[in-house]
């Protein structure tokens, strides 16, 4: 099969350009003051210890749902009344953003550019979640040609239309772009829409990018 000309690669941001909040307990306990430990759901790390987490998986709540939930709990503990979800997110990240952001994505980004990959990041929450200011401290954004956020349009994968408004961007077929999230829901939603995909696991980043490079039939991203 010969490999379409150009290329895009599709990426959420939450969980597949960086490290989930479940992987980083010890860093945002730091920053919101409190003792190592306090933060004990461990959402895909551990599933069988978060039933919140399994109500999520089983579409009992929606992805929203969950993250709000966390962040009332973890606001309470520091005696905040944290309405949205970026107020978790500025308290725990905000004062070193770039300490959260994959290794592996960052080699991943500079392949596929190098290689003439067109590229998208597709995500039903990047502003709602970590706050428009977030997006000002990570200058490699730039380096996207489409970037599309549910905070805005509204349509949340796995809506067909969340995909379609994706590809009109960045004006490629869907069997000419992969795509990578570490949900299922968006991965099945994806795949309907005639999309390549990688299910990331956020427990295997580099065996995820990889993954996704190999679609690309491009040379993988480095393995520590």
């Amino acid at each position: 099969m010969t490999r379409p000309d150009p290329q895009g690669l599709i990426l959420d941001f939450g969980g597949v350009v960086t490290r989930t909040l479940f992987e980083t307990h010890d860093l945002s306990e730091a920053a919101l003051g409190l003792a190592p430990g306090t933060l004990t759901w461990r959402g895909p790390l551990d599933p069988d210890n978060d039933p919140l987490w399994q109500d999520m998986q089983a579409d009992r709540i929606s992805e929203r749902d969950y993250w709000m939930r966390r962040t009332r709990e973890t606001g309470a503990l520091v005696g905040a009344d944290w309405t949205k979800m970026a107020d978790f997110v500025r308290a725990a990240r905000g004062g070193d953003p770039e300490a959260v952001i994959r290794p592996e994505f960052r080699d991943t980004l500079a392949a596929a550019k190098s290689a003439g990959v067109k590229l998208a990041i597709l995500s039903n929450e990047l502003d709602l979640f970590y706050g428009a200011d977030f997006r000002e401290k990570l200058p490699f954004l730039g380096d996207f040609d489409v970037i599309v956020d549910a905070t805005y349009t509204g349509i949340l994968k796995p809506d067909p239309r969340a995909y379609e408004a994706c590809l009109d961007e960045l004006g490629l077929p869907p069997d000419a772009c992969v795509f990578v999230d570490d949900q299922r829901r968006n991965i099945e939603g994806a795949k309907m829409a005639g999309l390549r995909t990688v299910h990331f696991d956020v427990r295997k980043p580099q065996e995820s990018y990889a993954a996704a490079m190999a679609l690309l039939e491009l040379n993988t991203v480095r393995m520590p």
